[in-house]
């Protein structure tokens, strides 16, 4: 279910509260949080941990009535509808050398990761359509996924016999996370 207006509230509240809210996110984020090999990290949104980031947003930059509407056009399409999760896949490299190159070799990176569940394989699609790789191949270092569930592989997501990945199969960079039960549990209560 998307963000609102209805449900921003007022800033004055919010900032009373953000202590409060930051810690309850962190706790909804514990386990949304897949590091896949080295350098990768998928965080998968909800509406909870999308309606945290509208407020950050409005908090920190203060735009008033007039920013609510550009949030919620940013935000929203990270929340799942019901069949999907939706993914910030961050490549976390500290040296900025070293990270011109690796982005370098990993172009359309984002084309080879998907969700492996039983014996079925789920490819990330980009959420939008905007090109997170240049012409020379050169990837960006944050990338925006839907991995979109049928009916019959949100049942085996769900079903703790069946074994559930993440896999990245770049040339370059070929890894693979198992999820843990508490994670597994956590993404599948983004299904309805």
């Amino acid at each position: 279910m998307k963000i609102h207006r209805d449900d921003i509230i007022a800033p004055e509240d919010y900032a009373r509260m953000r202590g409060k809210h930051r810690a309850h996110l962190r706790e909804i984020k514990r386990h949304r949080c897949i590091e896949v090999g080295p350098f990768i990290t998928f965080f998968f949104e909800n509406r909870q941990t999308m309606w945290h980031q509208i407020h950050e947003m409005l908090h920190i930059e203060k735009g008033g009535e007039e920013q609510i509407a550009d949030e919620l056009d940013a935000y929203n399409p990270l929340v799942p509808e019901g069949r999907d999760l939706r993914s910030t896949m961050m490549i976390e490299i500290d040296d900025p050398i070293r990270r011109n190159t690796m982005l370098r070799r990993l172009g359309w990176i984002d084309e080879t990761v998907s969700f492996l569940v039983g014996g079925r394989s789920i490819a990330a699609e980009p959420l939008q359509d905007t090109e997170r790789n240049t012409s020379d191949g050169k990837t960006s270092s944050i990338h925006f996924l839907v991995f979109r569930f049928d009916d019959e592989t949100v049942a085996m997501f769900r079903d703790s016999g069946v074994r559930v990945a993440l896999e990245v199969g770049h040339e370059n960079y070929g890894h693979q996370a198992i999820l843990t039960p508490q994670t597994r549990d956590t993404l599948a209560g983004d299904f309805f």
